[in-house]
C-alpha cells in the first residue's frame, strides 16, 4: 500500500524553539540549523517521511529524527547544505 505524501506530513509544528531550528542557535555556531519540525502520522517511518518531504518540497533531506509526544509523532527534518529550511518555511507560511 502506497501512502501519499500529504498523508504522511500532517502539518508543521511551529514554536519559538522550532523557529530557532531554521538558522541554528548562536551558541552552536549555526551547526544545528537548517531543520524543520512536522507532526507526522504515528505509523510513518523515517524513510517514508524523507520521501514525502522531498516529493512535496523538492529539496533533499540529510537526516530525519522522530519522537513521540502526547500531541502526536514529531519529525525533525534536517536539509542538505545546498537547500535552506527558511525557503521551505516561507513557502508553507511559517513566517
Amino acid at each position: 500500500m502506497t501512502i501519499r505524501p500529504h498523508e504522511v506530513l500532517l502539518h508543521p509544528y511551529v514554536t519559538e524553539k522550532t523557529l530557532n531550528f531554521l538558522e541554528g542557535t548562536p551558541a552552536q555556531n549555526q551547526k544545528d540549523g537548517n531543520r524543520l519540525e512536522f507532526i507526522v502520522r504515528r505509523d510513518a517511518t523515517k524513510t517514508e517521511i524523507k520521501v514525502a518531504f522531498e516529493t512535496l518540497f523538492e529539496v533533499k533531506v540529510e537526516k530525519v529524527n522522530t519522537y513521540i509526544h502526547r500531541d502526536g509523532k514529531h519529525a525533525i527534518i534536517k536539509l542538505r547544505k545546498e537547500f535552506r529550511a527558511e525557503d521551505v518555511a516561507m513557502r508553507i507560511g511559517v513566517y
